[in-house]
C-alpha cells in the first residue's frame, strides 16, 4: 500500500481586524490571512477537507474582507499543479459550511460529500445572526426549498452525515470541536514518517489564540469554543500530532503548500 500524503491547497487571502480574531484581548487594526483546504491522497481514496471561498461570493456579499485569490489559488488551479482532475476527487469534507470552507465544493461533482450532521441542518435554516456565513450554497443550491429529510440539490451524488468523532478512513480521523459552529469538525491524519497533523480548523485560528486561550467572535456557542480549545490542546498532546491552524499568517510562512507533500 503506498504512504498516505497530505497536500495544503492554497487557496489565497482574506483579512479581518485583529479584534474580531482575538476576541477582547485588547488588539486591533487589519490582519490578513491565509485560507487553504487539505488534499489528502489514501489509498482508500482522494480526500479534501475544506475547500477555501468562491471570489465573487465573496466580494459580493463580504468585500470587507478584501479576498485575494488568483485563478491558480481556486480548487482547479491547485489540483492542477498536483496533476489532479476535480472529479477525481472522492470525499469533500468540510469542517463546517462558513463561507471561507465550501467555496470550492461545486467542483467535485463525483465525490461523497460528508460533514457534520447539526451542520447540515444550520446550512438548511441559518439563524439570521448566520446567514452571512452561510450564504455561500452554490455546492447545494436547492438546500433551502428541500424537504426537512433531504440534503437538496446537492451537486455532488453522494451526501453523508456523521456525528461524533469518526476514523472515515484508516488513519483518517474527525474530531468534534463545536462552538464556532454547532457542527464543527477538526482532522487528524496519521502518516509513516511524520507526527499526526491535526487541521483545528475554525476551532482555532492561529497558535496566538491557542497562546492565549482566546476565541474569536462570530460564535455559534462562545463557551463551547472555548472547551473546544482546550480540546485541540488536549488531542494534540494525547496523539503527540502536530497542530495546523487555519487562518494563520506567522504558522503558514512555515508549512509546505503543494505540490510539496507531508507523507
Amino acid at each position: 500500500m503506498s504512504d498516505t500524503r497530505v497536500y495544503l491547497l492554497d487557496c489565497g487571502t482574506m483579512a479581518l481586524d485583529q479584534s474580531y480574531m482575538f476576541l477582547d484581548a485588547g488588539l486591533s487594526g487589519q490582519r490578513r490571512f491565509p485560507v487553504y483546504g487539505v488534499l489528502v491522497e489514501h489509498a482508500e481514496g482522494k480526500f479534501i477537507f475544506d475547500t477555501g471561498f468562491d471570489a465573487a461570493h465573496i466580494r459580493n456579499v463580504a468585500a470587507f474582507t478584501e479576498p485575494q485569490q488568483s485563478a491558480e489559488q481556486t480548487i482547479p488551479g491547485q489540483l492542477h499543479l498536483l496533476g489532479i482532475r476535480p472529479r477525481e476527487i472522492t470525499h469533500v469534507i468540510n469542517s463546517h459550511y462558513h463561507l471561507d470552507h465550501c467555496g470550492g465544493n461545486k467542483y467535485c461533482t463525483h465525490a461523497t460529500t460528508v460533514c457534520h450532521r447539526c451542520e447540515l441542518d444550520v446550512l438548511k435554516a441559518p439563524a439570521p445572526q448566520e446567514e452571512l456565513a452561510y450564504s455561500d450554497i452554490s455546492f447545494a443550491p436547492q438546500i433551502r426549498q428541500a424537504a426537512p429529510d433531504v440534503a437538496g440539490d446537492i451537486y455532488t451524488p453522494r451526501f453523508e452525515t456523521l456525528s461524533g468523532d469518526q476514523e472515515i478512513a484508516k488513519g483518517v480521523f474527525l474530531f468534534e470541536t463545536a462552538g464556532h459552529t454547532a457542527g464543527h469538525y477538526s482532522l487528524m491524519v496519521r502518516l509513516a514518517h511524520r507526527r499526526p497533523m491535526l487541521f483545528t480548523a475554525d476551532a482555532c485560528y492561529a497558535q496566538k489564540n491557542l497562546d492565549m486561550m482566546c476565541i474569536q467572535a462570530g460564535n455559534h456557542d462562545p463557551a463551547q469554543a472555548l472547551k473546544s480549545l482546550q480540546r485541540l490542546k488536549d488531542l494534540a498532546q494525547q496523539h503527540d500530532a502536530e497542530l495546523f491552524f487555519s487562518h494563520d499568517p506567522e504558522s503558514w510562512t512555515g508549512y509546505r503548500r503543494g505540490p510539496a507533500f507531508y507523507s
